[in-house]
């Protein structure tokens, strides 16, 4: 299985709960992870644009392949070993219902993340310290 890179916002504590959460599960060490806020990150050399990458989750595989969207998210719970999850995301009968849930989430995720982002951050760091 090929490694995957992960695009997140480093100022969200919803994706730091989130990432948090796959970096301790990241046993196999098939995920890497890339803080779009870091002064260091070079969008140029990541071969994407920050903009686009704050708009809908991305990742991209080894081989160069970009994934977008719930496909990041299958791949990285496929990796993390949480496969009910990988499952769920990666069915495509589902992807009619999960696209348009993703979506909506995105429109609305610096509101979600101001509300419950603060209490999931403190969860994922008792859980996984």
């Amino acid at each position: 299985m090929q490694p995957l890179t992960i695009y997140y916002d480093g100022q969200c504590p919803l994706c730091q709960a989130e990432i948090r959460m796959l970096r301790a599960r990241n046993r196999q060490g098939l995920l890497r992870f890339a803080d779009l806020s870091d002064p260091h990150f070079d969008a140029t050399a990541n071969r994407i644009s920050c903009a686009a990458a704050l708009e809908k989750i991305h990742g991209r595989l080894e081989s160069g392949e970009l994934l977008t969207g719930i496909a990041v998210f299958a791949a990285a719970y496929r990796r993390a070993d949480l496969p009910l999850l990988a499952w769920i995301f990666s069915r495509r009968w589902l992807a009619p219902l999960l696209n348009p849930l993703y979506g909506l989430f995105v429109k609305y995720r610096h509101a979600v993340s101001r509300t419950l982002g603060p209490t999931l951050l403190r969860l994922a760091q008792r859980i996984y310290p």
